[in-house]
């Protein structure tokens, strides 16, 4: 039997392109959306697909439900994947935004983590695969809620994989970095939502600095890559036998891990300023 493979976030970017290389690779795969209308497009072009909201508990329940009614109650694997930025300065973000971006990035994250651990517990064996980022390793300015929701993903983690550590469940984190999807388009919901940046003593900086960044991109980032990367990075964390706790994608993720690892804080905080 194919061996199968829930995914959420799929409706575009890294969730859409893992769920069509991992079907390629043989895998079953489960493209869960938020939306309904775009888990009807993933039916459509013949994936299972259902409806995983991270911040509606009662579909993370159902979704998972009709993912393990199809496999006989079993689940070889979880990519968590579907996230969104609230890029403010720390001294502007209220605490409703930062509470929703946590339900969303974080919170919803694990209470499906925690219903696929007891199938996984049964079945002696499971892969779970947590996509973070380079802002889970170090920190920018305006990512300061994006970027503690992946710090807090990568603490969780790490002390998740120490804890299954005898069950035959692989917990691994995917680190990212820059990559073309859309998820500086979908912060700007939430932005216009939770921040008045007009009222801020640094407006300004909002008008030469972030805004533009925001609403009108002008190409890719430096070392940006195209969602495929990450694909091969999930297939290789899915498939080898002892896979390992972190794999990084972008020369970006590369840096970060090198500046955690080595520089000061003094010295990160003198790097990551210029950019």
């Amino acid at each position: 039997m194919k061996k199968s493979l829930l995914i959420t976030g799929c409706s575009s970017g890294i969730g859409l392109d893992a769920a069509h290389g991992m079907r390629a690779r043989g895998w079953r795969v489960f493209a869960s959306c938020r939306q309904q209308r775009d888990c009807d497009r993933l039916r459509a072009q013949g994936f299972d697909s259902p409806r995983i909201d991270y911040t509606d508990p009662d579909s993370i329940t159902s979704g998972l439900h009709e993912v393990l009614e199809a496999t006989g109650g079993t689940l070889d694997a979880l990519f968590n994947n579907g996230a969104h930025q609230l890029n403010a300065r720390v001294e502007d973000l209220p605490t409703d935004g930062l509470r929703a971006i946590f339900e969303a990035n974080f919170f919803g994250w694990h209470e499906l983590t925690r219903q696929v651990v007891p199938v996984m517990r049964a079945q002696g064996h499971g892969r779970i695969v947590q996509c973070s980022s380079t802002l889970g390793l170090v920190y920018m300015r305006w990512r300061g809620a994006y970027s503690a929701t992946k710090h807090a993903l990568e603490a969780l983690s790490d002390t998740l994989r120490l804890e299954l550590r005898d069950t035959g469940i692989k917990v691994v984190l995917i680190e990212p970095g820059p990559i073309t999807t859309k998820l500086r388009e979908k912060g700007i919901a939430p932005f216009e939502r939770f921040i008045d940046w007009q009222a801020s003593p640094c407006r300004d900086q909002y008008e030469s600095h972030l805004l533009p960044r925001m609403y009108h991109p002008t190409g890719k980032d430096t070392f940006e890559l195209p969602p495929s990367a990450v694909t091969a990075k999930l297939a290789r964390a899915l498939e080898a036998r002892n896979p390992s706790p972190r794999y990084y994608v972008t020369l970006a993720t590369h840096a970060a891990g090198f500046l955690r690892r080595i520089l000061t804080t003094r010295a990160t905080d003198r790097i990551v300023n210029r950019i």
